[in-house]
């Protein structure tokens, strides 16, 4: 698809949306970035600026409304627990962002990302995707990945069924609208996983993932605080959990600008899963 036509699609989603107003069995995480992908993931129970980016297969795939009509999620096998690493091959690392988009922190964490071109993924509540449905564009425009993370950010263990269907179809629906497909991975809001969610998910399609090392920016520690966390939690296969929206996240922005060239000049591989198809 050439630049101009993704651009107006782009535009047309926009215009779109606008208008609509964290025990038992193993599983696989497929890691990928522009080059390379690789398998592998051991489940545990989870704890509690911008030049332009290279060109990735992710960023050609078709949008929603062009090419044949989308067909019904896939399916998956229902898990116990959720995936909290991904491949330790090639020292690879991941970050996750949850809660947002949010206009003021969103866009800095873009930024940096951007400058050191790399790939993260990003747990969206829906009712800051209606809001912020530029940002979310940008996400799908630069490569990134973007999860489930409910409507509302409910403790999903004091739901019935039916309502927290509800927030994760709500949600997985505003983000077609906008990002441009489905999602495959759902985050539950504070860690908090049920049977239900297990299956709603797989019904969906969704893998359920949680994280290997909390940044524990969502308590405000402190910049330095949060960059010695994940410094020292550092290790191949390790998904760490950082949040760009759920309140003041200046700190988040400000740790991750100093992490992650850490993160990179220690060899380690910040990288997002691959598409299934």
């Amino acid at each position: 698809m050439q630049k101009d036509q993704l651009f107006t699609r782009r535009r047309l989603l926009l215009a779109g949306g606008a208008a609509l107003g964290a025990a038992g069995t193993a599983g696989i995480v497929l890691a990928s970035s522009a080059e390379e992908a690789a398998d592998g993931v051991v489940p545990a129970a989870g704890a509690q600026a911008r030049p332009a980016l290279r060109s990735s297969a992710f960023r050609l795939q078709p949008l929603t409304g062009y090419g044949p009509p989308p067909t019904a999620p896939r399916k998956l096998k229902v898990r116990k627990e959720p995936i909290t690493e991904i491949s330790r091959s090639g020292r690879r690392m991941m970050l996750t962002f949850d809660d947002g988009p949010n206009p003021n922190y969103t866009p800095h964490i873009l930024d940096t990302l951007a400058k050191y071109d790399v790939r993260a993924m990003f747990f969206l509540c829906g009712e800051c995707i209606v809001v912020n449905r530029e940002l979310v564009a940008r996400m799908a425009d630069e490569g990134h990945v973007v999860g489930n993370h409910t409507w509302t950010h409910p403790l999903l263990t004091t739901l019935n069924r039916r309502e927290i269907r509800d927030e994760m179809t709500s949600t997985s629906d505003a983000i077609e609208d906008t990002y441009g497909e489905r999602p495959q991975w759902f985050r539950a809001p504070y860690g908090a996983w049920n049977r239900a969610a297990f299956q709603l998910g797989a019904e969906m399609g969704m893998e359920p993932m949680a994280w290997t090392v909390d940044s524990t920016d969502w308590t405000e520690p402190g910049t330095r605080t949060i960059v010695e966390t994940i410094e020292n939690g550092a290790a191949p296969g390790v998904v760490v959990l950082s949040h760009d929206a759920g309140g003041d996240r200046s700190q988040s922005v400000q740790a991750l600008r100093e992490y992650l060239p850490y993160l990179l000049d220690n060899g380690y591989h910040l990288t997002v899963p691959r598409r299934r198809m």
